[in-house]
């Protein structure tokens, strides 16, 4: 015969001594590791500025009254005729 698991006082204590247990060894865990993440997380990120400071270095390597061209324009575009045509429409006051 199975057992019926009832609402009562013991229960409930169980729960809740679970639920601190849970908490305080997660904020214990979140203790031990922070440093380790932190360093991992600062170094992408010293990683990913000297990354942008070295893009920018070439190009301050350009001649004075050099053009440089760094992106060409999307040449594909094409006035589409079927959107209809533009009404300009004043207010009356």
């Amino acid at each position: 015969m199975t057992e019926i698991h009832q609402a009562g006082p013991m229960n409930f204590l169980r729960t809740i001594l679970i639920i601190l247990l849970v908490y305080y060894t997660l904020k214990f865990l979140a203790k031990l590791f922070a440093p380790y993440l932190m360093k991992k997380a600062m170094q992408k990120m010293q990683e990913k500025a000297q990354k942008q400071y070295g893009a920018t270095q070439k190009k301050e390597n350009v001649k004075v009254g050099e053009t440089t061209i760094d992106k060409t324009p999307n040449q594909s575009k094409e006035s589409d005729k079927s959107v209809g045509e533009y009404i300009d429409f004043e207010e009356i006051d």
